[in-house]
């Protein structure tokens, strides 16, 4: 009922879409009127052939890895979810010493100009380079497009090639991070004097997507790079390509240096060196518990970007791969709360693949022995809860309908939304419960309403009062479980624990 209710307004407002033929990139322009939907894959499990279904692809079995190659089998399905643009996590080589996992950490970088040649299908007589541009060329196909992770480390394998491209301690010795003794910090300067020759290493980077067709970049860990740094290689990258789109993870919770030694860059002065954009800080949505928190994220990054002469944004970044499954914090309300926010709130959608079916990233095999490992790790190390990126594991997926069900229609509606109301602003709602976020999104035509409870434990009534709406407005459930009563100026309905409302208001503007 729901998908029908969907396509009726999108007939109701006539919406066209348009076939294009040669691929432009659009990445920059996209972004920056938050029209992405970005799905975060790690091509090493994308569509990881796991028959016997242990968790663990075993070759000798004839288990397939994830590769660029039967990626391409799952582009029509993300499209149809509503996708449009894909963050490949890593794909250059990785370390094999002093590794984490069997396969190594996707972010344990071993060189900036190759492609991991884990990623190469066996069944393809085509070089790695070459297969991950038939991926990218097949994603631009089906209208999708594709950033790449650019790592902000490398691998202790790396360092033993290339000692002085590394920061080093008083004893002159490369520094790792806590918890991370599988990658060593690069030297990459300071804001006076940037080391040109880890520049010119990551130039090599910004060579080898344009020679691939990548849309953009994803900087791991911005922050850790002076702004000159950035600047310099955001303007190298511009020079190929104008639309060329950069990503900074960076956070306004980044607040000091990992490392004393480690330069430290706030997330404005990464804007300020040509960052499109940042993570926006919505991670910390699970620890929220009241909705002020919510408004005061969305407001601060109003307020942010309006200092800077050229467009900036943000992603939804509720979920990232660093991120606990939601289905572990809240369960399927708060994934589809991920959902709806994503679809209604000034940011570009931003999800990790399998989030869209419920899976828990909860691998039997982890954190035990390893059967075969390919790196110096024996065991199967893995994060609790959080997609894997150190092993040959299983595609990610689950089979919660109704989590799949709400990622499609928030990412149809976002799109619908885009649309109609490019220019929608962003209104905070009075509610009776602090535990209740209602805000509009409303331009001189129409409004979008939304309303969520917070509590995830506890059902509300809930009342939210809208200026000027009676019972004559025209109001279109969008995402509802009970069409809600209209009254004099308010909203009356009953939210289950975590349940978020979505409503279409029709020639009516909240201001």
């Amino acid at each position: 009922m729901k998908k029908i209710l969907l396509i009726t307004i999108l007939m109701l407002f006539g919406l066209k879409s348009y076939a294009a033929t040669v691929w432009i990139n659009d990445a920059r322009a996209q972004f920056q009127t938050n029209s992405l939907v970005i799905l975060g894959v790690n091509i090493r499990t994308f569509n990881a052939k796991d028959y016997n279904k242990n968790g663990i692809i075993e070759e000798k079995l004839d288990e397939e890895r994830g590769n660029f190659i039967n990626a391409i089998d799952r582009l029509d399905e993300i499209a149809l979810q509503g996708v449009n643009t894909i963050h490949l996590l890593p794909v250059t080589p990785v370390g094999k010493l002093k590794a984490q996992g069997t396969a190594g950490s996707l972010y344990a970088l071993n060189g900036f100009d190759e492609i991991n040649q884990q990623l190469k299908s066996k069944r393809s007589k085509l070089s790695a380079k070459e297969q991950a541009r038939r991926f990218i060329d097949e994603a631009h196909r089906r209208k999708i497009r594709v950033i790449v992770d650019l790592p902000a480390y490398a691998s202790y394998d790396f360092y033993l090639k290339n000692t002085s491209l590394f920061l080093t301690d008083r004893r002159k010795a490369p520094i790792a991070l806590e918890d991370k003794n599988d990658i060593r910090v690069l030297n990459s300067g300071s804001e006076s004097r940037i080391n040109i020759d880890l520049l010119n290493e990551y130039k090599k980077f910004v060579n080898l997507m344009t020679e691939l067709g990548a849309d953009g970049i994803v900087a791991s860990d911005a922050y850790t790079k002076p702004a000159a740094f950035w600047k310099d290689l955001i303007d190298y990258a511009r020079a190929l390509n104008p639309q060329f789109l950069f990503l900074a993870e960076a956070t306004d919770m980044d607040e000091k240096p990992i490392w004393k030694e480690i330069p430290f860059t706030t997330y404005d002065k990464l804007l300020n060196a040509g960052f499109d954009g940042y993570y926006g800080g919505y991670s910390r949505l699970s620890d929220w518990q009241v909705a002020n928190q919510l408004y005061e994220q969305v407001i601060f990054n109003q307020k942010l970007f309006s200092k800077y002469k050229l467009i900036k944004s943000c992603i939804g970044s509720f979920a990232t791969y660093k991120s606990v499954s939601p289905m572990l914090i809240n369960g399927a309300p708060y994934a589809n709360m991920i959902a709806w926010l994503n679809a209604t709130l000034p940011v570009n959608a931003y999800y990790v693949d399998g989030i869209q079916s419920g899976d828990d990233y909860m691998y039997p095999w982890e954190n035990k022995k390893a059967v075969k490992t390919y790196t110096d790790d024996n065991f199967y190390f893995a994060q609790r809860g959080k997609i894997d990126i150190y092993n040959f594991s299983r595609k990610p997926g689950a089979s919660n309908g109704e989590v799949l069900q709400n990622f499609v229609l928030a990412n149809k509606f976002k799109y619908m939304m885009n649309q109609l109301m490019p220019d929608a602003n962003f209104v905070p709602l009075q509610t009776n419960s602090v535990n209740v976020f209602a805000f509009a999104r409303s331009n001189k035509k129409n409004s979008v309403i939304v309303i969520g409870n917070m509590d995830f434990s506890n059902m509300q009534n809930v009342k939210v009062s809208v200026p000027h709406l009676n019972e004559k407005v025209s109001v279109i459930p969008i995402k509802i479980a009970d069409i809600p009563i209209v009254h004099r100026n308010r909203i009356n309905t009953i939210l289950a624990p975590g349940e978020v409302h979505v409503l279409l208001t029709k020639d009516f503007s909240i201001k």
